[in-house]
């Protein structure tokens, strides 16, 4: 039976700051859709202060799991609000300042927050679930949203939203239909497991600096006591790392079916806004699900790597979460505030720019497009030829071969950029490809969309991958990444049954690249590139080889573009980003990487054996009310031009959690290698308290390579 009398209060009240000039565009927003269609309603306004509570959510099995309830405060007597859901293991109380001013936002417009670790998580209860999106935490939410739903001041609608993992829990539980669920807002979330995620992307074998960090804050204590018991060991330091069961799913199948939608878009019932970026790794998903699904729905995607629109990385950001409001003010509280109106699909258009690592501004425009697909945008076929140019007319019949190089790609993808982030000049990773330039364009040509690569290939080997990209190349040389995939060879025929290659056998792959959009200027050239090795991003197939692609023919390579025709397209009335508080007792001190993860700082090469080591650091510190944390990553890949087999990862990522009377240091060591036939995992994981270890446990297992 659940409580409501026992809430635990955190005097946290405020109310959001808007400037003149946030103001002033709000009016002009407003009256804009006054004049475009009269029966719409605006979104609710920040009429309300908040309170934080923190509450236990009670779970069938007795199982308590820890929420954060940002609730309105000054409402009329009796008055009921909806609920709107973020569910993931990230920590509800360490992650409070960087969430509070989402949810200050929503709760000041009427609308309750609940913020709720998994189990075994965080603050939660119970044993660690055994991997991401298991059974048990997807039947927890479906729990979770019933509680939600009943409490005293909710209207009985039920939301949810997040970023990443609370993205994707939102689209899972829209496809279990709990009831009370109404609408979902993922942000930088994907439907597809297997192709998307960050431990098979594109079907290869990718080994993440997340899985590691992720590992240790599963086995750090819940705050703020931080309690060492024998529950916490039986719970959560001693259960085993998800490394364990990931790296045993190397082709698509059941494991991954179980909660991907790719196959399943009609159990999504409900409406939805996807939202997401150009410089993330899910960004596939939008199209996808603008295409697929029945119910009412949304996207948008801005010039964001994997963060939240409103703390763009890079600028122009936007308010998000004025759109947000609009949506759950019309599926949750019933107003027609208009945006159901305006066309379905939201998309910045990206101008070039110069190569990263770094770019403070993505230069672009907004525009609207009614949904996916879009009829006038048309494939424009471009054909490699002999002399190694790219050209709209077929080439005579070649061959083109090329040499394997396991170490080539660091610019192309580093450990975590999987097909996000601002990727490097190509130059060093286009030096060890099949490159085709086009001549100098005399206008301009835009594409949006999934460009695709048409190759008819063959290698001397068993087994190999293939990675093609799209490249902008400026009059001074500097070549920028556009988008790119990769392609496991022993799926050319099926993910979920792979094949082993015959060597020497000819044999078509349709490699559809991920999602993008892009303007190249006249004066720059289109380039495409292909090659085998994408390192570190992606782990090197096991052969010394060399990949034929043949010209030429009617099955001969070719690449299309979804070139985007000119003309005027209605433009998005977006608000800037609005100022808001911070949550006092909570600061960052130093931070990490854009990403919030290791990115290569350092390569080194033996010019003599051809061994290559790419080193990848990371660290940050926060402050909190009951103490300070600090991370940091160190991470080692490390391959061979002769002897590619022989590849490995070393990680040490640690979390120092410094208290009032004691300091608890938390450390995983974990080294991934690989030969001719297997993998294999040796983890560490360590728990020092005031330098004194209190607990070590170390897990090894060795995986069969299936086509990896």
């Amino acid at each position: 039976m659940a409580s409501w009398g026992n809430l635990v209060t955190v005097s946290l009240v405020s109310r959001p700051r808007y400037s003149g000039c946030t103001n002033l565009l709000l009016a002009v927003v407003t009256l804009f859709c006054a004049l475009t269609a009269a029966a719409a309603e605006p979104a609710s306004s920040p009429d309300f202060e908040h309170e934080l509570n923190e509450v236990w959510i009670p779970m069938p099995d007795g199982v308590r799991l820890g929420a954060d309830l940002i609730t309105p405060i000054g409402g009329m007597p009796g008055e009921k609000y909806p609920v709107i859901l973020e569910y993931d293991p990230y920590r509800k109380n360490e992650s409070r300042a960087g969430r509070f001013p989402i949810y200050a936002y929503f709760a000041a417009r009427g609308y309750i927050v609940a913020r709720v670790d998994i189990r075994g998580t965080g603050s939660s209860e119970g044993r660690l679930v055994p991997h991401e999106y298991s059974d048990q935490e997807l039947d927890d939410g479906e729990k979770v949203i019933e509680w939600l739903s009943k409490h005293p001041l909710s209207n009985g609608n039920v939301g949810m939203f997040g970023i990443s993992w609370s993205g994707f829990n939102a689209i899972q539980l829209a496809m279990r239909q709990p009831p009370a669920l109404k609408t979902i807002i993922p942000v930088d979330a994907t439907e597809d497991l297997y192709q998307d995620d960050v431990h098979y992307m594109d079907g290869v074998m990718h080994m993440d600096s997340w899985e590691m960090s992720q590992d240790l804050y599963n086995a750090l204590p819940a705050p703020p006591g931080y309690v060492l018991d024998q529950d916490y060991f039986d719970n959560r330091f001693d259960t085993d790392p998800w490394m364990l069961t990931y790296k045993g799913q190397q082709r698509d199948g059941p494991f991954w079916d179980r909660a991907s939608a790719r196959d399943k878009y009609a159990s999504i019932r409900i409406p939805s806004f996807h939202i997401g970026g150009w410089y993330d790794g899910y960004r596939d998903s939008l199209p996808r699900m603008l295409e697929n699904l029945e119910a009412p729905v949304k996207a948008m995607i801005g010039p964001w790597i994997h963060t939240w629109p409103h703390e763009p990385y890079p600028e122009p950001g936007m308010e998000w979460r004025h759109e947000a409001v609009r949506w759950f003010d019309q599926w949750l509280k019933g107003k027609d505030t208009g945006i159901m109106d305006e066309p379905a699909f939201a998309v910045y258009v990206r101008d070039w720019h110069p190569p990263g690592p770094y770019l403070e501004h993505a230069p672009g425009h907004w525009r609207y497009e009614d949904g996916w697909p879009i009829s006038r945008i048309r494939d424009r076929s471009y054909y490699p030829q002999r002399d190694h140019g790219l050209s709209t007319q077929p080439s005579p019949a070649a061959e083109h071969q090329l040499r394997y190089q396991p170490s080539n790609g660091v610019e192309a993808g580093g450990p975590v950029m999987w097909w996000g982030d601002v990727a490097h000049d190509q130059r060093p990773t286009d030096a060890f490809s099949l490159v085709y330039d086009s001549e100098v364009l005399s206008g301009k040509v835009e594409i949006l969309g999934f460009p695709r690569a048409l190759l008819k290939v063959a290698v001397d080997a068993p087994h190999a991958n293939w990675f093609v990209r799209v490249s902008d190349v400026a009059p001074d040389g500097t070549v920028t990444q556009v988008t790119g995939a990769g392609f496991n060879g022993a799926h050319r025929r099926s993910a979920r049954s792979p094949e082993t290659i015959n060597p020497g056998e000819v044999f078509p792959l349709d490699v559809e690249m991920h999602f993008t959009s892009w303007v190249f200027p006249a004066g720059h050239r289109i380039r495409f590139a292909v090659s085998n090795a994408q390192w570190p991003m992606m782990w090197p197939t096991p052969y010394l080889m060399t990949s034929s692609l043949y010209l030429g023919g009617d099955d001969g390579t070719r690449f299309l573009l979804p070139v985007v025709p000119g003309g005027e397209r209605r433009v998005p009335l977006f608000l800037p980003v609005a100022q808001h508080e911070e949550l006092k007792g909570y600061e960052s001190l130093e931070t990490g990487t854009s990403s919030g993860y290791g990115e290569v700082e350092t390569v080194t090469r033996d010019l003599r054996n051809g061994d290559a080591l790419a080193v990848a650091t990371n660290g940050s510190a926060s402050r909190y009310p009951w103490g300070i944390q600090s991370t940091q990553e160190r991470i080692e890949h490390r391959t061979s031009d002769q002897h590619p087999e022989s590849t490995s990862m070393s990680g040490d990522f640690e979390i120092k959690m410094e208290l009032e009377n004691r300091v608890l240091l938390l450390e995983g060591k974990s080294v991934f290698s690989s030969d001719l036939n297997n993998f294999h995992l040796e983890y560490t994981r360590r728990l020092s308290e005031n330098g004194k270890l209190v607990r070590e446990r170390t897990w090894s297992k060795t995986f069969a390579r299936d086509h990896q």
